[in-house]
């Protein structure tokens, strides 16, 4: 009975044992993750709501953003197509996405209203995704470096615009973002 006993835990912690050695990693599956295909161009001129974030324009609006390739510059139009403001191109230092979760005003109205047996409360988990386009800028103008957002439509669409404006302002990628790399200095040892 002793020895069946040891033989049957040996048996057992053996099995347990293997289960936790290291695991090899597929050297091929890294570089499909990796190797993620490039969404489609964006669209010229596509809805966006300015957030805020240039210096003298404070008021959030609805309007349309425009890539004009003609004059180098990213143009915010308000909903009546006149231009609001510009980014040119070569003054984007860094972009990328940005998503908030937030509960939507309807459903905020809704949980705060008094309801009977809680009819209300599935309303407080009630979330939607906003997503954006943030943008670090230099202003050539003012020689002042600011920060502004743009909310877009949906992933798809925030992925193609950065995507189209890293390449328009000649950004390198960096995790989920784009940046504008500084041109260093190489240093030379000194000659005998």
């Amino acid at each position: 009975m002793r020895v069946s006993m040891i033989l049957i835990l040996t048996v057992v912690l053996s099995g347990t044992l293997y289960g936790q050695r290291p695991r090899t990693m597929d050297t091929n599956q890294d570089d499909a993750a990796q190797a993620t295909p490039k969404p489609p161009p964006a669209p010229q001129t596509f809805k966006a709501k300015y957030e805020g974030g240039v210096i003298g324009y404070t008021k959030k609006q609805d309007g349309t953003l425009t890539f004009d390739d003609t004059n180098s510059r990213l143009v915010f139009r308000d909903k009546q197509q006149k231009e609001v403001l510009f980014i040119p191109y070569g003054a984007i230092s860094a972009a990328y996405p940005d998503t908030q979760s937030r509960r939507p005003a309807a459903a905020t109205v809704i949980g705060s209203v008094p309801a009977p047996y809680g009819l209300n409360i599935p309303a407080w988990f009630v979330r939607k995704k906003y997503r954006y386009l943030t943008m670090h800028f230099n202003d050539p103008d003012t020689n002042v470096s600011g920060l502004t957002s743009f909310k877009l439509a949906n992933k798809e669409l925030l992925n193609s615009v950065l995507v189209t404006l890293a390449e328009k302002a000649q950004l390198t990628q960096r995790g989920d973002g784009y940046v504008k790399k500084k041109a260093t200095a190489q240093t030379t040892a000194p000659g005998p």
